[in-house]
């Protein structure tokens, strides 16, 4: 008995140290750290089954504290609304049309709820801290504001980039203190006494931006619409700026189903407000604007492809992972649905495999609540301003990334292969990639998937809102798309390089001494436009204009601040049609046609970047050289000659040299003919043969690579081209040289042979060979086993040429 009494006591004190622990240690709900979650939504289907999953994901990721649903309905919708009971409802008197201007803005709800909520709800005055989300988000893991690193004066949120205003006249039109306007959204986790100071100004700044129409536009606002329905995003920072409130900014918490996240960050928020996919299937909210799948018993959202099935779709980890992220996304929205019904009495539903599934320990494991790491935060907010000791030998160097911007045409074809080539000669450390701006239709014909490793974009060459035929408008519009989907990107310096370039040696940070805010280029002294008054219209800091352009070298985090910019100021200038002039800008043509190039310098002043501007990396052939300088890159973008031979790539523009066998460029001038009595100018001819002899170098084996026929062989002869140029520019002549090459050997391959590899001729020998043998070990084999049957089988020899392509959409 003495024995089961101290066992007894012992279990006892156990169980009160256990008690002990458990509220002592967790401060969450005690007065202080009470937290209160609130979304806004309307009386529509829309937001209904928007509701189901973010209530459903509130209480699978074990969210602190009550929620609230900021309910915003009119009096004759709320006679026929059916979905009062979803959520703990604060009904909210609607603004959709605005009761003194008449303008219709939904959005204006979400400040306006708040306000209402803060005013009127009893349980307003029982919270410490708030957590402000939108409809169309799954919770992962609890979102508690102290563990987020929130403070009083100091709320936590999501980098909403595109909010450009907050750097230029719209800031300063709309707050007294546009130094302090941050560029956030989404998630907020701020205390309650900051919400009550901001509140008021954030719906009355909504108001003022939405009234201020003659700001609209996207060069201003970033809205890509340019209708003001971002006006409440402004309203938000403009309102936080007026009442002194300052971000901590997390780029880690939340992420939009679809986007690639950066290696070792678990997001533990989904905002599914742009269109994703997996595989063959894909899903976007928009489409289902009007759906009332809440209330039709056992009906789901189509149901995505399974874990297992994307690890055969992907095999890079991180890319991987962004496809189960898509998947676990929409899986825990049907699953919200299936609970729902079940709620409201619905049939119980048939059997399913997904069905299955979705009450799987399996599922159950992929979606357990994920817990945010605060060391991860910390140690990238640490990170940021350190800088390398001085006389720190010993640091090994940053690793490199080299891209470079092309379309779907034979044009940027050959420069492709022609730079690939150069690359890999080069020593340039590091991976390089293709940007590649196509059309679907391009796509659809394009043969040159295998020449570079590449990412994909949309085409913006017609500029999809304004219809401007403006192609270099890709070059901007690329990068931002790669920083947006790529999301491993395994390196710290980014270089930017034209498709009509040759690389002759490696460009490095550490050899031309970039660093964060000090990117490295080449001069463009053409750009007047940054001494005069086009920089003081499309920059706030003119004095930071640099007249550079061609090679950049800039650390990617540089990179992702500054890429929005670059694309906005590109757009901007090219709209400016006043002030195109030649004196202005520098442009010959008067056309607009450099409006990228401003749009770099004006995007770099706006973050006040200042280059390292190096006249030792680049040089157009047939200019000449400093004497001593070994360049490491030739921009061949000029015509340029060496006695009678010359080249200029805008002659061959259309010409399909890269899936023409053995094509190739005029062979440039023995270097033993030149004339040595001048040594500048023979250094000068020097250069521009080796450019010419690089890129005939360059399609030669890629021919050869190509498995083209024998050119050695006597019936061909190489399909060089005699070009001759006419007054007109970009016009040719083209005729052929004497050749006996018969017509069928110069017809292109079929669309079959092209997607499997070329063959060589003599392979069909070889395969009718093969065939033979295999036909006579057949009858050997019949012989000897004379009471069995055997049967041959055919197989193929055409092996699939392995490519480098992960094709992405616009979002």
């Amino acid at each position: 008995m003495a024995k089961v009494a101290a066992l007894i006591s012992f279990a006892l004190m156990g169980l009160l140290f256990v008690v002990a622990v458990v509220e002592g240690g967790s401060p969450v709900g005690k007065p202080g750290y009470r937290i209160h979650t609130l979304f806004s939504v309307e009386c529509q289907n829309y937001f209904d089954w928007q509701t189901v999953g973010l209530m459903h994901s509130f209480r699978k990721a074990r969210q602190p504290g009550p929620i609230t649903r900021l309910l915003s309905c009119t009096d004759e919708e709320k006679k026929s609304y059916r979905g009062m009971h979803l959520a703990p409802t604060f009904q909210v008197p609607s603004m959709s049309r605005h009761p003194k201007t008449g303008d219709w803005y939904p959005a204006i709800n979400k400040p306006a709820g708040v306000v209402h909520w803060l005013n009127h709800s009893e349980e307003a005055k029982h919270v410490d801290w708030v957590v402000i989300l939108d409809a169309d988000m799954i919770i992962r893991g609890p979102i508690i504001p102290t563990e987020l690193g929130a403070e009083r004066g100091r709320p936590v949120s999501a980098y909403y980039g595109y909010l450009v205003g907050c750097d230029n006249i719209l800031a300063k039109i709309h707050t007294k203190h546009p130094e302090l306007c941050d560029k956030v959204g989404g998630l907020l986790a701020m205390h309650i006494d900051d919400l009550r100071a901001l509140a008021p100004k954030w719906l009355a700044k909504t108001e003022e931006v939405r009234e201020d129409k003659a700001h609209w536009s996207t060069n201003i606002t970033g809205d890509i619409y340019g209708k003001g329905w971002i006006s409440e995003m402004y309203g938000y920072s403009f309102g936080a700026a007026e009442v002194g409130l300052r971000h901590k900014i997390n780029d880690d918490l939340m992420i939009y189903p679809g986007y690639i996240p950066r290696p070792g960050v678990d997001p533990i928020l989904f905002h599914y407000g742009l269109p994703f996919t997996v595989g063959n299937w894909s899903f976007s909210k928009l489409q289902h604007h009007e759906d009332d799948i809440v209330y039709r018993c056992g009906e789901l959202f189509p149901e995505p492809p399974y874990p297992r099935e994307v690890y055969t779709m992907e095999s890079e980890p991180n890319k991987r992972r962004a496809l189960l992220l898509s998947v676990e996304c929409m899986n825990t929205l049907n699953e919200g649905l299936v609970l729902r019904h079940a709620a409201d009495g619905c049939p119980k539903p048939k059997w399913s495999k997904y069905l299955s599934f979705l009450k799987s320990k399996t599922f159950a494991n992929l979606s357990r609540p994920k817990i945010f790491t605060p060391g991860v935060q910390q140690t990238m907010e640490a990170g940021e301003d350190q800088q390398p000791l001085f006389g720190e030998t010993m640091k090994p160097h940053p690793k490199i990334h080299t891209v470079f911007s092309t379309e779907c045409s034979p044009y940027f074809d050959w420069q492709t292969v022609g730079l690939i080539h150069s690359f890999h000669l080069s020593g340039q450390p590091g991976n390089i990639t293709r940007l590649l701006s196509c059309t679907d239709e391009d796509l659809k014909q394009y043969k040159g998937h295998d020449l570079a490793p590449t990412h994909y974009v949309p085409s913006m060459s017609r500029h999809p809102l304004t219809g401007d035929w403006y192609p270099a408008i890709n070059k901007p519009a690329g990068v931002l798309h790669w920083l947006n989907h790529v999301g491993d990107i395994d390196a710290e310096y980014i270089v930017i390089l034209d498709a009509d370039m040759i690389l002759r040696g490696p460009i490095t940070p550490w050899e031309f001494n970039a660093s964060r805010g000090h990117p490295v280029s080449t001069p463009y002294e053409y750009l007047i436009g940054c001494d005069n008054e086009l920089a003081e219209m499309h920059t706030s800091h003119p004095e930071y204009c640099d007249k550079v352009g061609g090679v950049i070298i800039m650390h990617i985090d540089d990179l992702r601040k500054f890429a929005m910019y670059w694309l906005l100021k590109t757009e901007e200038v090219r709209f400016d049609k006043e002030h195109y002039a030649t004196n202005l800008t520098g442009d010959i043509y008067s056309s607009g046609w450099i409006s990228e190039m401003y749009g770099y310098s004006f995007g770099a002043a706006e973050l006040k970047l200042r280059h390292v501007v190096s006249r030792e990396i680049l040089i157009y052939p047939g200019y000449v050289p400093e004497q001593g300088v070994k360049y490491r890159v030739f921009h061949y973008g000029l015509e340029f000659s060496v006695g009678n031979w010359s080249f200029d790539k805008a002659n061959w523009r259309d010409k399909d040299i890269v899936n023409t066998c053995w094509a190739q460029f005029p062979d440039p001038p023995d270097p033993s003919t030149l004339d040595r009595t001048d040594e500048n100018i023979l250094q000068k001819n020097l250069l521009s043969i080796e450019c010419g002899k690089k890129l005939n170098e360059a399609l030669m084996l890629h021919h050869r690579k190509r498995n083209c026929p024998d050119p050695s062989s006597p019936i061909l002869t190489s399909p060089k081209l005699e070009t001759r140029t006419s007054k007109k520019f970009g016009k040719i002549e083209e005729k052929p040289k004497t050749s006996t090459v018969p017509a069928r050997h110069t017809q292109e391959l079929s669309q079959a042979d092209q997607n499997d590899g070329h063959f060589r001729s003599l392979k069909v020998w070889v395969v009718a060979l093969w065939a033979f043998s295999g036909l006579g070990f057949v009858v050997v084999m019949t012989m000897v086993f004379s009471g069995r049957k055997s049967k041959g089988t055919k197989g193929k020899s055409s092996r699939s040429r392995k490519r480098h392509s992960s094709q992405d959409s616009w979002t």
